[in-house]
Parts: structure tokens; C-alpha cells; sequence
């Protein structure tokens, strides 16, 4: 199917599809309320809410062959949705997974220049659609939530979440007390202001910081601002889960319990 035909913004519910496209849908929840696009392509795994109103936006997504642009438009679940030409189906199992991101892997679903992506460490262990909870830089490594749940991923990524993120820094050169200081207190550059909820300093060289809300490379800005050049950063703690014996490029499934925790922040 050609996604980038006829390009018609068409609003309100759409009918549902042919008896064919129902009866091949495994996963289809009969008599169900038409629900909002995004979030029914957020439970059909292809990303967090808030990332399929942008797929949306960006032309990406049909409804029973026609594009659809308008976020509010809502649907059946005996439709069929497609995003860049995929069926997307909702999958009846919820799955949420913790990565030791290595160094050299970019956190997205595919990359234009042909990176090796972090969501390809899983993709043969996974027959569900995994998308990661938030960003952690190409050149970063440590810990990173990746899920097809996207209510459990918007409350993560909500800055409103509160959800603490710890880091080891490691520098080339000593970090003087200014930046620790500086950071903890709120510092502004180029008009983008930084805040850590700790900066401890461990050693000359060795920085743990804590963020909680974390704008775009936050922490690689404040020490780039103060000429400190970092030799490796590590994500080792999300809320009240720790690293502890995850080795680089290693997984492992959340618990309930530990799942329970996070969404209670």
C-alpha cells in the first residue's frame, strides 16, 4: 500500500473495515468504544503517545487505506491502521524491558546513516514492537527502559514524573568544585536553563550527578560550558532501579513489582 498517495485530512470516527481485515485480527477486542489514533497505535506498540501524534502529524500513518493527519481522529480496533505501510495490530502482551545501553548505539527505532540502533540489541528476543523511554546519546552508556506500553512510557517521560536518573561521569581532567556548585544551584546557557538535583564530586576526576526532569544533553553542555572534557558517561540508576550486575549490551525484564514502583513516582 502506498502511504504517500492521496494525502486527505478526513476527521471524526472511521468505519470500521472489511469483515476480512476483522476476521484477521488476532488481537481485536470486539464491541470496544472507538479510542484517539495515537493511543491506539501507542497500544499497538509503535511508540509512546506523544511519538504517534507525530507520526501522525508527519503523514506516516493510514486509516483504511487513507492518510490521516489529524491526531484527533479516532477509530475501531477492526480498522486497519498502517504506520509507513505496517499493519499495526494491538499486542495482548505488555512488555518492559531494561538495556545496558554500550557506547556507540543510538536511541532510535532506525537511523538514516545506518547506525546500529539500541532497540536492535533486542529485536531478536522480542516478536513485540519495543520502543525506548527517553534518550541516552550515542557516545552515553547505561541504563534505558524500552516497552510497547505507551501510558507506562508517557508517565515516565513526563518531566512532571520526578523520576531520578543518576550518572557516573568520568573526566579527562580535574572537575573543579565551581561546576558541582554551579549545576546544583541552576546555571544558564545559551539561554537554556540547567539544574541537577545533585552534583557529588568522588574523586578529581569521577562526577556522580542526579536529574530528574534531563533536557538534551544536559550534563555533556554544563561540563562542555566549563571546558571539562568527559571521557565516558553511564547511566546507572532509573528511579529506584540500579545497574547493579547488568553487563554493557545485556537486558533483562522488569518485574512487576519493580514496573509498580516506577509508575508510582
Amino acid at each position: 500500500m502506498n502511504l504517500h498517495g492521496k494525502n486527505r485530512h478526513i476527521p471524526g470516527t472511521f468505519r470500521s473495515a472489511s469483515p476480512c481485515a476483522e476476521s484477521s485480527r488476532s488481537n481485536s477486542v470486539q464491541g470496544a468504544s472507538p479510542i484517539r489514533l495515537q493511543l491506539y497505535l501507542a497500544r499497538c506498540g509503535a511508540a509512546s503517545r506523544r511519538a504517534c501524534e507525530t507520526f501522525i502529524a508527519d503523514g506516516r500513518v493510514s486509516v483504511n487505506g487513507t492518510i490521516v493527519t489529524a491526531a484527533g481522529t479516532k477509530v475501531n480496533e477492526t480498522d486497519e491502521v498502517r504506520l509507513d505501510g505496517v499493519l499495526m495490530r494491538p499486542e495482548s502482551r505488555r512488555v518492559y524491558v531494561l538495556l545496558h545501553k554500550p557506547a556507540g548505539c543510538v536511541c532510535s527505532m532506525a537511523d538514516e546513516k545506518g547506525r546500529k540502533t539500541a532497540a536492535s540489541l533486542l529485536e531478536p528476543h522480542f516478536s513485540e514492537r519495543l520502543y525506548n523511554v527517553g534518550r541516552l546519546d550515542m557516545f552515553s552508556s547505561g541504563l534505558i527502559i524500552f516497552t510497547n506500553d505507551g501510558e507506562f512510557a508517557k508517565r515516565l517521560s513526563h518531566p512532571s514524573s520526578g523520576i531520578e536518573k543518576e550518572y557516573i561521569v568520568k573526566t579527562t581532567v580535574p572537575v573543579p568544585a565551581e561546576l558541582a556548585e554551579r549545576f546544583e544551584k541552576g546555571i544558564r546557557i545559551e539561554g537554556i536553563f540547567y539544574k541537577c538535583r545533585s552534583a557529588d564530586i568522588r574523586s578529581s576526576r569521577t562526577v556522580h550527578i542526579v536529574l530528574v526532569e534531563g533536557k538534551n544533553r544536559e550534563i555533556r553542555r554544563v561540563f562542555e560550558h566549563f571546558e571539562i572534557p568527559i571521557r565516558s558517561l553511564t547511566r546507572i540508576r532509573i528511579g529506584s532501579i540500579c545497574m547493579e550486575n547488568l553487563a554493557e549490551g545485556a537486558f533483562r525484564e522488569l518485574s512487576e513489582e519493580e514496573c509498580r514502583l516506577l509508575s508510582a513516582y
